[in-house]
């Protein structure tokens, strides 16, 4: 049987050792109980409800107090240390009503004592700001007019129900393909200088089918300048390209030939300088050691390396001097392509139609769009003897859809593809098989 005790219980008792008789008979195990400890327990339960209730099931707010004021003996014990306070306390309670003295002769006028008046909103007057929307208002300007503008949907409907999905439905819904950021930018002109270019370029004077004598001929002149100079460019490139390989050649051979010299010892050299085979190359090894040289094979052997230290040195100063010669000849064609060029920009300055010749003559930047280079222009020129007089004579040439295609590359509209006339198909094999024999076909 649990014991039913109070909190305080058994506070004034000293702890003893529980005594209980022998109850190991049949009849007397009840009798013999101790309930002393539950009846003192009920007995002090009992008091603490007679006094105001079980302390356990009391709150702490009922048990216990928040002492915010203080010991009221404190004053009377220390009375010094209490009723003295801060000192910050004490300079700032020190401020006087009389202004101080002024170190001046004269005071200003503008002396004061440190306190600022309280400013006050003033009733009686009307500002700036309010006069002049008072008389905007006055002249029929109204800034906060409220537009009435119809309801575009019912207020009293009931929301839209989501949309069912069929279940059965297997297919997709239909969206929409959305524009790309790029469409709503400009696009980037494949000129060097950036400007960008008409989609049909207005022709001078010498595209006509039937041109003045002087615009066919400068037109003529140009063009043929353009092919002289693409020619001499290849023919120079192929020809250093021989030379580089005629290079790569010698300098093969001559690290070959110094290796195989390496390789030579110093005494199979020396008896072959001196006109007769040695028995080196034969299978045997030779039993006879070499013998010392003589003061006159070294004397040979100083003279031939002294000659071909002189023929690597006058062969040094031939390539310097070829180089300090090639070194002016391209500081002349320098100073001569400065020259032209100076001209050719007085020229441009001078003439009023630059636009138009540097958007026909193509000047491409060198980072183009996309992996394929822009296709070349087709030669729009026809040789004097093809001249006609007349429209009905005249051969269609060229290719407007090409010219169209081109156009839009060089105005960035569009990156430059490669032809793929025919499409890779898979290959098939066609094979028939029977039991007693097989075949292809």
């Amino acid at each position: 049987m649990p014991v039913i005790q109070s909190k305080t219980a058994g506070a004034g008792e000293a702890p003893k050792q529980f005594s209980q008789p022998s109850r190991k008979g049949k009849k007397a195990w009840r009798k013999n109980v101790d309930v002393t400890e539950v009846q003192q327990g009920l007995e002090e339960l009992n008091k603490e409800i007679i006094q105001g209730g079980v302390i356990k099931e009391k709150a702490s707010e009922d048990l216990f107090t928040l002492d915010t004021a203080g010991d009221s003996r404190l004053e009377k014990k220390f009375p010094k240390h209490i009723k003295k306070g801060l000192k910050a306390d004490e300079i700032i309670n020190a401020r006087s009503a009389v202004p101080a003295v002024s170190m001046r002769k004269r005071p200003g006028e503008k002396t004061t004592n440190g306190l600022l008046p309280v400013k006050r909103q003033r009733t009686d007057w009307v500002s700036h700001k309010e006069l002049s929307r008072l008389k905007r208002i006055a002249d029929g300007q109204h800034d906060n007019t409220v537009q009435v503008k119809d309801a575009t949907y019912d207020i009293w409907d009931m929301p839209a129900a989501p949309k069912e999905t069929d279940v059965d439905d297997f297919l997709e819904e239909e969206t929409k393909a959305k524009v790309p950021k790029s469409m709503k930018q400009q696009p980037i002109s494949l000129l060097d200088s950036g400007k960008q270019v008409p989609a049909v370029q207005k022709p001078a004077g010498g595209y006509s089918y039937n041109p003045m004598f002087t615009d066919y001929e400068q037109r003529l002149a140009e063009e043929s300048e353009k092919a002289l100079e693409a020619e001499r460019k290849r023919l120079e490139a192929e020809e250093a390209d021989r030379l580089k390989k005629e290079a790569a050649a010698r300098s093969a051979a001559e690290a070959e030939a110094a290796e195989a010299r390496a390789n030579l010892s110093e005494w199979e050299e020396d008896s072959e300088w001196e006109g007769f085979q040695s028995g080196v190359e034969d299978d045997k090894p030779s039993a006879k050691r070499p013998q010392r040289k003589t003061q006159a094979q070294r004397n040979r052997i100083k003279r031939r390396k002294e000659e071909e230290r002189l023929a690597k040195h006058k062969a040094a100063i031939k390539a310097q001097r070829r180089q300090e010669q090639r070194i002016k000849e391209l500081a002349e064609e320098i100073d001569e392509k400065e020259r032209n060029k100076s001209v050719v920009d007085a020229e441009a300055e001078a003439d009023s139609d630059d636009s138009t010749a540097e958007l026909r003559d193509e000047k491409l930047r060198r980072k183009q769009l996309g992996k394929y280079k822009l296709p070349e222009r087709d030669l729009e020129l026809v040789l004097p003897d093809e001249l006609q007089e007349s429209l009905r004579l005249l051969k269609p040439e060229g290719n407007l859809l090409r010219d169209r295609y081109r156009s839009m590359l060089v105005r960035g509209k569009v990156e430059s593809r490669r032809h793929i006339p025919f499409k890779k198909q898979a290959k098939r094999k066609y094979t028939e098989k029977w039991t007693y024999k097989d075949f292809m076909i």
